[in-house]
């Protein structure tokens, strides 16, 4: 299983499944992070943390933590 934490600078993957329960799920969501939504990954923190991708028009950034509730696909 890949998720948006392992995902590399520069790629566009599509969201297959969002794993996570109730509000932490519903926040995701409400982000735009729905399933068979596309995401560019455009870059990582210089630590590592938060990723900062573009979804249905917008820049957002997430946190590692909520990256590896998304799981997606090439």
């Amino acid at each position: 299983m890949n998720t948006l934490k392992q995902a590399k600078v520069g790629e566009t993957v599509k969201v297959v499944k969002l794993h996570g329960e109730g509000a932490v799920k519903r926040r995701i969501m409400d982000m735009g992070l729905t399933k068979g939504v596309e995401v560019y990954i455009r870059k990582v923190a210089p630590l590592g943390d938060p990723i900062e991708i573009t979804v249905r028009g917008y820049e957002l950034s997430i946190r590692k933590a909520d990256a590896d509730m998304i799981e997606i696909e090439a």
